[in-house]
């Protein structure tokens, strides 16, 4: 297994408070991890960290040997880190496949001068994100919706476009914050089919998750934060039985299954 990205004893304050405290972990290329922990326990605030939305009072962030400490979101985006939001982030007045495309543009970094000339080599490179867009939306199960306009997508299909315009930067991590939330089971498993595929296409996946049953199918590695601070780390068979987990995420009376 290749190391990929490397968390090495970040902090992030809020004031007084440690909303993360001395949290360190590895990712494995081509893995699927799971960051769990009670609500407030400093899951988003470190993906926020790792995509440069935040920055650490301590601690480093390797992305395949890179730091990537200090680097602006669209440069580490740029790089191959791409993530959703548990608030969904989508241009909702255009249409769903102008959404892919213009995650395609974005990659590029498309200036304005080749926005407003459209030379005969632009021309070409929109058809291009054009198929590859299409592309994308056949792969998330959004292809007969393409010309609808986002707004008019339900929450599970906004769900599935924002994972399709992460994609579309050609990113090798993805970290999806709370995918499944406030979903039907239907469109869980839907996602949970798409979350597989793109592991076997090569990706790694960093997913955000509060059904532990979703947690236990998916994911090769589990890390628990609480408060702040890393608990535990291992597969679901060792986290089901780690005592430390059960008191603090679920109490002593119950059980992660």
């Amino acid at each position: 297994m290749i190391t990929f990205l490397e968390v090495n004893s970040i902090t992030k304050k809020y004031g007084g408070v440690k909303a993360v405290d001395d949290v360190s972990f590895t990712i494995n290329k081509g893995t699927i991890c799971a960051l769990i922990g009670p609500n407030g326990s400093g899951k988003t605030t470190v993906f926020n960290i790792i995509t440069g939305l935040y920055s650490p009072e301590k601690g480093k962030i390797y992305f395949k040997g890179k730091d990537i400490i200090g680097l602006p979101p669209y440069k580490i985006a740029q790089m191959g880190i791409g993530r959703t939001f548990q608030n969904i982030r989508l241009f909702f007045k255009i249409s769903v496949l102008r959404n892919v495309m213009l995650a395609l543009k974005e990659r590029k970094g498309a200036s304005l001068w080749s926005s407003l000339f459209q030379t005969k080599e632009i021309i070409k490179e929109d058809n291009d994100n054009r198929e590859k867009a299409l592309g994308f939306l056949r792969l998330i199960g959004l292809y007969d919706k393409r010309d609808e306009l986002a707004e008019n997508l339900s929450h599970g299909q906004r769900k599935l476009l924002e994972i399709g315009r992460a994609m579309a930067f050609d990113s090798e991590i993805l970290l999806l914050d709370e995918p499944m939330a406030g979903l039907y089971p239907e469109m869980v498993l839907e996602i949970k089919r798409i979350i597989c595929s793109l592991r076997e296409s090569g990706k790694t996946i960093i997913f955000i998750e509060h059904d532990m049953k979703v947690v236990m199918d998916l994911s090769e590695k589990i890390i628990v934060l609480n408060y702040g601070k890393k608990i535990a780390e291992g597969t679901a068979e060792e986290i089901q039985k780690n005592q430390s987990v059960i008191d603090a995420y679920l109490g002593r009376k119950h059980h992660i299954v």
